[in-house]
């Protein structure tokens, strides 16, 4: 696949955790011709994908441009935790940071994707969906025994371990190549580091935040309240029906 002729590559790889804004990072880079920049949500919505970044933490070998062959841009997990492998792979890339104060960080972590894949309606998915089982493993791989060792509960910890991985990108990364920013700022120091003109009358996407992750958790509880309703009335219906 190609974009005015050249082949595509991966442009910018984002190093920060998920919950600093990387959703709207997303929509804002394709927004600035980013092509599809990859996010967890395209490992959730490809099977095929959960295998891949499972090998990768284990250290088999990832064939990356054939791989993202498809994007211009990688944010979030799983793509954050191997940020260094990924530069080696895209040398001209650009490396994206993304900051937020650590408490609010921690607290809108601790309130949606900590807490979502504990949903009830999510637990119920998992026994019966072979992928998403696998993707929620993975994520505990990567994410919540892989970076926070399994102690994300440990408020300070977690804190801790957001604020080592800040300073460890910056010490990594060579500051040319690197934007430390938080999305509040907008279009301007993003634009600037891509070199692209900021679109115009066009407000910064502000995409997946808290309220919005929460209200998606009651409803998967409504969600799977209504089905557990729906199979007891069935199966009252059934015996009603077959015991006259």
């Amino acid at each position: 696949m190609t974009v005015n002729d050249k082949p595509m590559t991966i442009r910018l790889i984002g190093a920060g955790f998920g919950r600093t804004g990387t959703t709207s990072i997303k929509a804002a880079l394709e927004e600035l011709g980013f092509g599809k920049c990859y996010h967890m949500i395209e490992v959730m919505t490809h099977p095929a994908h959960v295998g891949v970044w499972s090998g990768a933490l284990a250290g088999q070998p990832v064939d990356w441009r054939a791989f993202l062959a498809d994007y211009q841009a990688i944010v979030d997990w799983p793509g954050c935790t191997l940020y260094q492998e990924l530069m080696a792979v895209y040398p001209e890339a650009k490396v994206l940071l993304t900051v937020r104060d650590p408490e609010a960080w921690y607290e809108s972590t601790r309130s949606t994707i900590y807490r979502l894949p504990r949903s009830p309606f999510m637990r119920t998915l998992r026994l019966f969906v072979p992928h998403f089982r696998r993707f929620f493993r993975m994520n505990d791989q990567f994410i919540w025994q892989g970076t926070f060792g399994g102690n994300f509960e440990d408020r300070q910890q977690a804190i801790a371990t957001f604020q080592a991985h800040i300073e460890a990108v910056k010490q990594a990364v060579p500051a040319e190549r690197l934007l430390v920013y938080d999305v509040r700022d907008g279009w301007e120091p993003l634009c600037a580091f891509l070199n692209v003109p900021a679109p115009p009358d066009k407000p910064f996407p502000r995409l997946n935040d808290t309220a919005t992750m929460r209200r998606m958790l009651w409803l998967s509880l409504a969600l799977l309240v209504g089905l557990l309703a729906l199979l007891v009335g069935l199966i009252w219906w059934l015996f009603r029906r077959f015991t006259k």
